[in-house]
This record gives C-alpha cells, sequence and structure tokens, in this order.
C-alpha cells in the first residue's frame, strides 16, 4: 500500500476518534487543565511508528523530514522531540509542537479505557484529573461500564495495526517511532517522485 494512503486511513481513524473523544467528554465533563504538559513530558512514553506516519509524510512534503531526523539522531533524552515546555523551570507546563499530527496515545491518554484483569473497564488518566476533578471522574469510572461509551486503547490499537502491521504493532520509545516513522517515508520516496497533486499541500 502506498505512504498516501496509509497516511489517509490513519488520518480516518483518527477522525473517528475525535468524534467519539468529544462525544466522552461532553458526558463525562473531564478535561486537561490549560497549558498543562504533566503527561506529553513524562519520560520514557511507547508509541507506535504508524501513528505517527501522518506527522512524518506531513515534514516530508514541506521540506522538513531529513533535519528532523537529524535531530531525533542527535537528541538522546526520553522525553518526546514534539514537547514543548514553556520554561526549564516549569517543564511540566508546555504543550505540542505539531498538535495536528500528534499520535494515538496522545490521543487517547485522558478520555480512553483499557480492561484490567476482571474484564472491567479503567479509564487511563493522569493523577491531575483524578484528584481535582474527583465527582466526574468517580461518576465516569461508573458510567463507562454501563451507560456511557469510551473508546478503548486496544481497541484502537488494533484498528491501527490492521492499516500496516508491520508499523502498527510495534511499540518503540517515542523518539524512536517519530524517527521510524520519518526513516519510512525517505526511504519509500527515495526511488519514487516526489507525490503527484501534493507539490503546493504546504
Amino acid at each position: 500500500m502506498a505512504i498516501e494512503a496509509k497516511v489517509k486511513q490513519v488520518e480516518a481513524l483518527f477522525d473517528r476518534l475525535e468524534i467519539e473523544i468529544t462525544a466522552f467528554k461532553s458526558e463525562s465533563r473531564l478535561y486537561c487543565n490549560a497549558g498543562c504538559g504533566k503527561c506529553c513530558s513524562t519520560p520514557n512514553i511507547e508509541a507506535s511508528p504508524l501513528e505517527f506516519l501522518p506527522w512524518a509524510f506531513h515534514l516530508f512534503l514541506n521540506g522538513k523530514a531529513e533535519g528532523t531526523l537529524v535531530e531525533l539522531r542527535n537528541n538522546n533524552e526520553n522525553n518526546c522531540h514534539l514537547y514543548k515546555s514553556i520554561s526549564l523551570f516549569e517543564y511540566q507546563k508546555g504543550s505540542c509542537s505539531n498538535y495536528r499530527y500528534r499520535g494515538l496515545v496522545c490521543r487517547l491518554f485522558g478520555y480512553a479505557a483499557n480492561t484490567d484483569k476482571f474484564g472491567k473497564l479503567r479509564l487511563t488518566t493522569c493523577k491531575i484529573i483524578k484528584e481535582q476533578q474527583t465527582q466526574n471522574f468517580t461518576k465516569t469510572e461508573k458510567m463507562i461500564n454501563k451507560e456511557i461509551y469510551v473508546p478503548i486503547f486496544s481497541d484502537y490499537y488494533m484498528r491501527l495495526a490492521q492499516i500496516d502491521l508491520r508499523m502498527g504493532v510495534i511499540l518503540l520509545p517515542i523518539n524512536e517511532a517519530l524517527k521510524m516513522a520519518i526513516e519510512e517515508v525517505l526511504s519509500y520516496y527515495a526511488y519514487r517522485p516526489f507525490p503527484s497533486g501534493l507539490a503546493n499541500i504546504a
């Protein structure tokens, strides 16, 4: 399958998830605090290369893939390369530098669930939401097993893997996943012409 087709399928999956998360937020009344980057600043986040393929393709179309790959190869940090804090002194406050092209794990965390060993859904979210929005969090935890639909991590990663098993099933440290996504795009176009009709997409 062509890279362009894979990118479109990943983006379609993200669009579907966005609709589901919007509905879940409305019903649960849970939300992230403005400017909070605690989860993004956590080291050793894992992701699949496939969920960052739209990001890598976007870089390629804008002539930034090679430069970003060099940055990633020279980056020895465990924190996500895309996360930008407001300062060294307030590292847990910040935002994603390319929010539109954030990965699946970034989209799911906070508004999706995992299944525990008893088969019960458990909301996967941060300590801040649990402690500062206790009433809504507790209510939602009860509702997701009875009355309210919640996206499930394993379901979405299974759908992602159906697009490309090789890149969708492997989980890597997030910067390695970013690097592999770029390498995949650059390798694909090494001996192919620039994507037809996309020259002015930027």
